[in-house]
Parts: C-alpha cells; sequence; structure tokens
C-alpha cells in the first residue's frame, strides 16, 4: 500500500515523529516533580495512556514550540507527568494516569481530568451520570483516536493458529481446560486476561463471553498492564491470554472465525477495515461545555497527520486511506468480484446501526479523510465506488434498500466535501465478514469504499 501526501502533510508527519524519538530518548526513572505548571490532565484507559496518550501529548507540545519533554514516574503506578520546555523557558507539565477506562469517566465526572482515554465506547450509564457536562456521544466530545485489535496470544512453542470465537469464550470460560481439547499437547490450558477495570477486558467480555452465555474463569490470572500480561504468556507454554495488539510484540495472534465467516487474523488492513472480529476503536472524550483550551488542542491534534502518524509510530492502526488489492475473489457474489477486479478497495468502511443509514462520529470523520484523499493528485482521474451491504435480519427486499441507502448516504455527506461517488452498489445481505452476533452484524452493516 502506498499513498503519497502533500508537502505540509509529509512535514507535519516528520514533526510528529520527530517529537516521538524525542520522547522515548528523554524519558527517565527520576520521580516528578509536582510543582510545574500543568498544562492538562489525561485519565483512563491502560491501553491508551500507557503509550499513546504520552507521545500524542509530546507531539502537540513539540508543534507549540515546547522543547525537552520527558516522561517522569510518579510515586503512583501507571501514572507519570510529561514535562517540557516551554517557548518562554518555563517548565510545563501533562498529567497522565492509565488506571483503566471506567476510571477516566470517573474523573471526568469528578473533575479531576480534563480528558478521558477510553478503549470501548461510553456506556449508557457513564453517559447519564456525565450529562451535566453535554452530550458526551455527540462529535464535539467523542473522538476516535485510533483502531486496535484484541489480539489472542500464544506462547511461540504453541501449534494453534486460528479458532472461532465460540471456542474462545469457553476457553476464556474454563470449558475447554486442556490443550488436547484443540488437537495440541496433553496440558492445562493457563489463562491471562486483564483486570476489571480495563477497556480491554470489558471489549473482550462483550465481544466473546457474553454473546455465548459465559463468564471469565476465576481462576484467570489477572493484569493491569497490556504489557505484563503479554509479558506472562511468552513465559508460559501452556498460557493463553488477551491484549492489545500493539502489545503483542512477536508473540503469535490467532486468527479467528466469528460464525460462519472465514478466519481473520489482525493485521493493519484487517484492523483498519474492521473486518477482523475483535477490531476496536480506541477514543478520547471531553466534555463540549467545559473545555480548556489544551484539551481542545490536543483532540484536534489526534485527528491530524501528524497526529496519525504517531498513532502508527506507537504500534496501533491510524486512520489513514489507502487502497488494498483484493486477488482472491473466491465465493464473491458476480458484482463484488468483478469490482474486485478491475477496482481497489480502500481501508475505511462505514459502520451502522440497526435499521439506520446515519453516520456515526467516526464514520462523519472518515467523510473528511476520504475527500481528502480523492483530491490527491494522483487520485485527480480516479472513480469512487461505494458498495453498501446489511445483515441478514431484514427480508432480502429491504435489506438490499437498506443497503443502497447507506451508500447514499455516505455519497450525500461526500457531496457537501465536494466528491462525488461515480457508482453505488447495493450488495443487501451478500458476503458477510461475519456471524450474526450484535457485533458480527454491526460488522455486516457497512459501506466500502472502493477506487477504480
Amino acid at each position: 500500500m502506498n499513498c503519497s501526501a502533500p508537502v505540509f502533510r509529509r512535514a507535519l508527519v516528520r514533526r510528529a515523529v520527530l517529537a516521538l524519538s524525542l520522547l522515548s530518548l528523554a524519558a527517565t526513572t527520576t520521580l516528578a516533580a509536582a510543582t510545574d505548571q500543568t498544562l492538562l490532565r489525561l485519565q483512563g484507559s491502560n491501553t491508551v495512556n500507557a503509550r499513546l496518550g504520552p507521545r500524542l501529548a509530546a507531539g502537540l507540545l513539540s508543534e507549540r514550540g515546547y522543547r525537552d519533554p520527558q516522561v517522569l514516574p510518579t510515586a503512583v503506578m501507571d501514572e507519570w507527568r510529561l514535562t517540557a520546555r516551554a517557548p518562554d523557558g518555563a517548565t510545563v507539565a501533562i498529567q497522565i494516569a492509565a488506571h483503566g477506562t471506567g476510571t477516566g469517566f470517573t474523573a471526568l465526572a469528578s473533575k479531576t481530568t480534563d480528558l478521558a482515554a477510553a478503549s470501548r465506547p461510553i456506556n449508557d450509564a457513564e453517559a447519564t451520570t456525565l450529562a451535566p457536562l453535554g452530550d458526551l456521544r455527540s462529535k464535539e466530545a467523542e473522538y476516535v483516536i485510533a483502531l486496535d485489535g484484541l489480539a489472542i496470544i500464544v506462547h511461540p512453542d504453541n501449534p494453534l493458529r486460528e479458532l472461532d470465537l465460540q471456542q474462545l469464550a469457553q476457553i476464556f470460560a474454563g470449558d475447554i481446560s486442556d490443550w488436547q481439547q484443540l488437537g495440541g499437547k496433553p496440558a492445562p490450558i493457563r489463562l491471562y486476561a486483564r483486570d476489571d477495570r480495563s477497556g480491554t477486558y470489558d471489549t473482550f467480555r462483550e465481544l466473546v463471553l457474553t454473546p455465548a452465555g459465559k463468564r471469565l474463569n476465576a481462576q484467570a490470572k489477572r493484569y493491569e498492564s497490556n504489557e505484563e500480561l503479554a509479558q506472562q504468556v511468552a513465559s508460559d507454554p501452556a498460557g493463553i491470554g488477551f491484549t492489545s495488539l500493539a502489545a503483542a510484540a512477536k508473540l503469535p495472534t490467532l486468527a479467528l472465525r466469528d460464525g460462519e465467516g472465514r478466519a481473520i487474523a489482525p493485521s493493519e488492513a484487517s484492523i483498519a477495515t474492521e473486518d477482523y472480529p475483535l477490531a476496536r476503536r480506541l477514543f478520547l472524550y471531553g466534555s463540549p461545555l467545559e473545555r480548556s483550551e489544551w484539551a481542545r488542542s490536543l483532540l484536534e491534534f489526534s485527528q491530524t497527520p501528524a497526529g496519525q502518524a504517531i498513532v502508527q509510530q506507537s504500534g496501533f492502526v491510524a486512520q489513514r486511506i489507502e487502497p488494498l488489492s483484493i486477488t482472491d475473489t473466491q465465493g464473491m457474489p458476480k458484482a463484488y468480484a468483478e469490482l474486485a477486479q478491475r477496482a481497489q478497495r480502500l481501508t475505511v468502511n462505514f459502520r451502522f446501526t440497526a435499521g439506520s443509514a446515519q453516520l456515526d462520529n467516526k464514520a462523519l470523520r472518515d467523510v473528511e479523510r476520504l475527500a481528502d484523499f480523492m483530491r490527491l493528485p494522483e487520485n485527480a482521474h480516479r472513480r469512487l465506488v461505494l458498495a453498501g451491504f446489511n445483515d441478514a435480519t431484514e427480508d432480502p427486499a429491504r435489506a438490499a434498500l437498506l443497503a443502497r441507502l447507506r451508500a447514499l448516504a455516505v455519497a450525500t455527506a461526500l457531496r457537501h466535501q465536494k466528491v462525488f461517488a461515480h457508482e453505488l452498489l447495493s450488495l443487501g445481505d451478500q458476503l458477510p465478514v461475519a456471524g450474526l452476533s450484535p457485533n458480527g452484524r454491526v460488522k455486516n452493516r457497512r459501506v466500502e469504499a472502493w477506487i477504480d
């Protein structure tokens, strides 16, 4: 995949990567002083704030002319202060804590943080509690900053390479307790999981355990840190765990199958399109009513090419649009196979709730990214095709109609950006990428973007 960018974007990306390098080199074990001027407070997800949050903050500071960023641990585990030198010589700091997604929303409610980092969407109870701060589900409050996949990891000596979600649920519930039941050598399976405050655990429970009617086995070893969990699996030949793909390092990651769909391995492409069964979005949330200038700036910086370059450098999947050539068309509907033969799929999908053709917050920003991509000089004579899909819960005629309405919704939003789709396809409930679990249905209700 290769997509060039205008010169000014390349400059932004270079500055972002430079800031990331400076941040890495400047990290120290000295305890942080608490006397520096605090510009911003970040609280929440360990997945986000253990690595990505500090690097995004350092990139923003670098863009503003601040120098010498350092990440300094405090006396509290998983809390840091990012310090830097302001243009006037003063020392400033950003407070960062990584105790789990739920703690971020709690801190927003108590006004002890400016932004909440989350590795899952805000839930109904949290949104209700935070209603005095504004609509936390609005585009002004909810920012998708990166894409990630929950990686199912095993020891390098483990020959297992593929599971379906039902088997995965049975393993972590303890119903499948010996590797011999999965075709391996006899040995008890040892489970490694994130702690209850973690958005990573919330996501695993929602996507794997709850649909299967299972609960996590009480014998599972629990960890606050993705990195520590991965290290434990790496040293245990009988171990299996779930963690952020960014923390999986070089451990084997299993391909997963949702229902009758094909097994999909976690990769940059399968996570960018959110086809991988355990793909997820990483968020920053902030009050749309009570927001500091620095909080607003970090939210906006996270969406820029420079911010997304930091996302990529941090091991997550950036929200950038690139073309993919699809060569295996076996079993595809005729119209889709013909499209794959003449066009390239783009690494963006627009997803919808049941019965709806309304774009969510990520889709609204993805429309802007897609419009920018189509305006690149190398795409001046290329044509955009939008292919709409639905799940199999509707009758075929309604599924086809709603799939077309969704493609039309994306095309209409693009027209507001002065970009026009050449062709709209409606494939209804054909070519599902997942089963009929709630999460699988969301993945099937989609609009794909292609360019020829």
